[in-house]
């Protein structure tokens, strides 16, 4: 547990410290631009009112650059005054980096840059037609290349920074967001798969675990009723009972396991195993008999599995339902296709019904409709009850 927490510790640190750079960058930059700006201008001029007057506007000036990531424009409004009191103000280049970063619409980007190209170009040559000089700026005189270097330097190179900054936070924030939409596709494939094999685990628990504990269920009721012994009757109604039981525990879990319908993988049972599964339908007393038409051919696996699996929802419905009621199983091989049909009698003593996951023919339905087959089920002509399922035999796509 305290190896736990110091790795949670280490991991915060790196983000805490990140956090914190980040929160203090701006107000970092905002003291330098103000020093930087007082340093710059305060020499020129002694008069207290002056010097004053140049440190009111360098404290502004860096307040307003610390919070300019958020708030552009009391920066703007600093350029104003300073242009006509400065000329060329250092804050011209934090402005145009941030105006680069921060504003979204190219017309105002436009309208920024034009704007100091102005103040920074026109108002030296009005003052100088004028014969007039700026109220703090030092006194040297400038040249119109000296001006031409200010709108690079001041203006055009943090455009330039800001831009390039910007385009890339969109290339990353584009590769975040195509990032989490592949973990995102990768989580619903991952939850389709999980689905897909609770399917195929509840299809299984029903075709084979829900068939046999019904095989269970009926031997136990024939040997209540067939003994005279008392122990081996109390014996047989306590496996009935429990079997009973399982069959409702099984419904409850197939019901939590299933999802929609998926194409199961797994090696199941064949043609070549039918004649198991009647022999133990026969067993339990329920008259079964087998005809084959066509020319019998090997199959695919799919479509052998698939056939074995009719037979085998269709005996457990029966042997749910009816008692002893005389059962036909047809299995025709036709030229692209297998057609297998079960059908029984109706019986004069329906069986009392039993508890069951209620899925079977759905879930077989299902099946054959993912690979290109078709399942009917419904009553007979004469009062049956019949199955009958076309299943192609084309091999499986991969």
């Amino acid at each position: 547990m305290s190896h736990s927490r110091t790795l949670s510790s280490q991991d915060r640190t790196p983000a805490t410290a990140a956090r914190l750079a980040d929160r203090a960058v701006p107000w970092a930059l905002g003291l330098a631009l103000a020093a930087f700006t007082l340093l710059d201008y305060h020499d020129a001029h002694h008069g207290l009112p002056e010097n004053l007057t140049i440190a009111l506007f360098s404290t502004g000036t860096g307040l307003a650059a610390a919070t300019a990531r958020h708030r552009l424009w009391p920066l703007l409004a600093t350029l104003v005054p300073a242009s006509f009191l400065f000329s060329w103000w250092p804050a011209f280049i934090v402005a145009s980096y941030y105006a680069a970063t921060t504003m979204r619409r190219e017309t105002r980007l436009a309208v920024f840059a034009c704007l100091s190209t102005l103040a920074l170009l026109g108002l030296p040559s009005l003052y100088d037609a004028c014969d007039l000089g700026f109220a703090l700026s030092p006194a040297d005189p400038v040249s119109p290349l000296d001006g031409i270097f200010a709108v690079l330097f001041l203006v055009v190179l943090p455009l330039v920074v800001g831009l390039w900054i910007r385009a890339r936070r969109q290339v990353l924030a584009g590769l975040a967001e195509r990032a989490a939409q592949l973990e995102r596709d990768h989580a619903a494939r991952t939850e389709q798969a999980r689905a897909a094999e609770r399917t195929r685990i509840a299809r299984e628990m029903h075709d084979v675990v829900a068939h046999k504990v019904s095989l269970i269920v009926l031997h136990a009721g024939a040997l209540e009723v067939g003994t005279s012994d008392p122990d081996a009757r109390h014996t047989a109604e306590l496996i009935r009972a429990t079997g009973r039981e399982a069959l409702t525990n099984l419904r409850d879990v197939l019901g939590v396991l299933r999802s929609p319908p998926s194409d199961p993988r797994a090696p199941l049972p064949g043609l070549a195993d039918l004649d198991r599964l009647l022999d133990q339908s026969r067993s339990t007393g329920l008259p079964v008999h087998r005809h084959d038409e066509g020319t019998a051919r090997p199959l695919p696996a799919h479509a052998e599995r698939a056939a074995y699996r009719v037979v085998q929802e269709a005996l457990t419905n029966i042997h749910k339902h009816t008692t002893k009621a005389p059962t036909e199983v047809v299995v025709r091989y036709q030229h692209d296709h297998l057609r297998v049909t079960v059908s029984n009698a109706p019986s004069r003593a329906p069986a009392e019904p039993w508890p069951g996951a209620g899925h079977g023919l759905i879930g077989l339905r299902e099946r054959l409709e993912m690979l290109g087959g078709r399942l009917d089920a419904g009553p007979g002509p004469d009062g049956g009850f019949t199955v009958h399922a076309r299943i192609p035999t084309a091999e499986e796509p991969a």
